[in-house]
């Protein structure tokens, strides 16, 4: 018979080992000395160690799942607890019981952080919600539209919830871009049929003022064509390749009748040109208020010489614009002087200059260095092009600048 301190054989071949509970039967030995027995069932307990210490390394330097990590504790175990190897099982019992312990912790600790990042993930949703639910209602179609792709993205990013409340959220979310997208389709639906009833209204007027224009009834047709003009304002825009074409059709037709009236009214023109030199003395009267100083008291002088002004009769036509032009000049420096004690007095408008004027540097900022790149990468024609569109928003920039100048700033 031999032994050793965990183990022995009997003279039947019986291998024992020893626990806690007392021996406990290995197994039968026949093929060889007792020896040879203790020292197979010693290696036996040698790799139930080194699979114990591997499975260790394993779970404290990995990200082995937990489920994982205790099927194989558990695999081990059932080796231990056949009592097939000679060793100090109990210890490796121990050791297992650590481990499942460490295990278990694990296992807690990670149920903690997916708890916290459902959390997270939930209130990250929740507000993308809340927001998009806010655009729904905006009339910023380009703005708003762009934001909501930009938020669909964010949620691509995002963990997924439990399935019922990340269906409830995404419901709310996708019912947010629907109504959204429904709103804008009523918009410009209802914006291109206003158009299109505009395009049908100033093609009716068009067609009368050209039937119109070869008139002779200069007062009732004049009348006539004010009516028109009334109505045409009135009727709203057209699609931009038709508004252009019809308001020169519409506007030519007048031109001709009011020609033909002008040429038999041409014994009107004395009084006209003596009419010409009144309204030149009152636009040299006028541009005697320049430059303006007293604000309160030009715009009231300027409303005295203004009904003087409308008081007196027609002027040659080729002269109109010259002495029209006079008088619009100082009532435009009057409402440029308005506009400019307005503005210097109104902090917002202030910051909406501050703001285009750095929106503007931006883009002529960003222009600059996309025609370095064109040039760079050898493409001439499109840093051209970039140039052409630099020059206008270098325009833009100069204005904004100065309008800024008005505020001091």
């Amino acid at each position: 018979m031999s032994s050793d301190p965990w183990g022995r054989v009997d003279e039947t071949g019986t291998v024992y080992v020893r626990t806690a509970d007392g021996e406990q039967v290995v197994g039968s030995w026949q093929a060889g000395s007792p020896e040879e027995a203790l020292a197979y069932f010693e290696r036996k307990y040698e790799g139930l160690v080194v699979e114990i210490g591997l499975l260790e390394k394993r779970v404290k330097t990995t990200d082995l799942s937990a489920k994982d990590a205790q099927a194989a504790i558990d695999h081990i175990r059932e080796q231990v607890d056949a009592h097939h190897a000679v060793g100090d099982l109990d210890a490796l019992r121990v050791r297992l019981d650590k481990l499942t312990e460490l295990v278990e912790a694990r296992r807690e600790e990670r149920k903690a952080q997916r708890a916290k990042q459902s959390d997270e993930a939930r209130k990250a949703k929740e507000a993308l919600v809340v927001e998009a639910e806010e655009l729904s209602q905006s009339d910023q179609w380009r703005a708003a539209g762009e934001r909501l792709r930009a938020l669909v993205d964010t949620w691509k990013g995002l963990p997924r919830l439990d399935r019922k409340s990340d269906d409830e959220l995404w419901h709310r979310f996708s019912h947010a871009r629907s109504a959204f997208s429904k709103r804008r389709k009523q918009h410009f639906a209802q914006l291109d049929s206003q158009r299109e009833e505009a395009r049908r209204t100033k093609e009716r007027l068009v067609a009368e003022a050209e039937a119109l224009s070869n008139s002779t009834d200069w007062g009732a047709t004049a009348a006539r064509y004010r009516e028109l003009m009334a109505e045409w304002k009135a009727a709203g825009r057209a699609q931009r390749e038709h508004e252009d074409d019809l308001w020169n059709r519409f506007r030519g037709a007048q031109d001709v009748f009011f020609a033909a009236r002008s040429s038999v009214f041409a014994e009107r023109d004395a009084e006209q040109a003596e009419n010409l030199k009144l309204k030149e003395e009152l636009a040299e009267e006028a541009e005697k208020l320049l430059p303006i100083t007293d604000l309160k008291a030009s715009r009231a002088a300027f409303r005295t010489i203004n009904e003087r002004w409308e008081a007196i009769g027609h002027v040659p036509r080729d002269a109109r614009p010259k002495v029209e032009g006079r008088m619009h000049a100082v009532e435009r420096a009057l409402q440029e002087a308005e506009e400019t004690e307005w503005r210097r007095t109104n902090p917002e408008a202030r910051a909406r200059a501050e703001g285009l004027t750095g929106q503007l540097q931006a883009a002529v900022d960003k222009l600059r260095g996309q025609i370095e790149q064109a040039r760079a990468q050898g493409n001439n024609a499109r840093a051209d092009k970039l140039e052409r569109e630099l020059e206008g928003r270098q325009a833009l920039l100069d204005q904004a600048l100065k309008g800024l100048q008005e505020f001091g700033g």
